[in-house]
């Protein structure tokens, strides 16, 4: 059984950091591309964050560049996504993604249950 775990989440002020982590079971994560997304209340799930299945190659929303930090640990099955100088607008529920394409027309694909992150003064 695939799971996808997030962690982290909460209520910080603006300016504030946070540090979100998803732990993953029951795939060979050193397999998977991982990605974080988010979702504001009313809007649509964007794409935060990506890293390749080495770790090798990440890549982030305009908006989060220079303030958000992607990073994983294959031995320890676990995404992380160290966010910095939080805005009112970086509040939704984070999730986190895996993904892995074997071949053309094969891709394995999870989702986390999400973690909240509200920030507010």
């Amino acid at each position: 059984q695939v799971q996808l775990v997030e962690s982290g989440g909460g209520l910080v002020q603006p300016g504030g950091s946070l540090r979100l982590s998803c732990a993953a079971s029951g795939v060979t994560f050193s397999l998977y591309d991982m990605r974080w997304y988010r979702q504001a209340l009313g809007k649509e799930r964007e794409r935060v964050a990506y890293i390749s299945a080495t770790g090798g190659s990440t890549n982030y929303e305009d908006s989060v560049k220079g303030r958000f930090t992607i990073s994983r640990d294959n031995a320890k099955n676990t995404v992380y996504l160290e966010m910095n100088s939080l805005k009112p607008e970086d509040s939704a529920v984070y999730y986190c993604n895996a993904k892995s394409q074997r071949g053309p027309f094969t891709t394995f694909e999870y989702w986390g249950q999400g973690t909240q992150v509200t920030v507010s003064s």
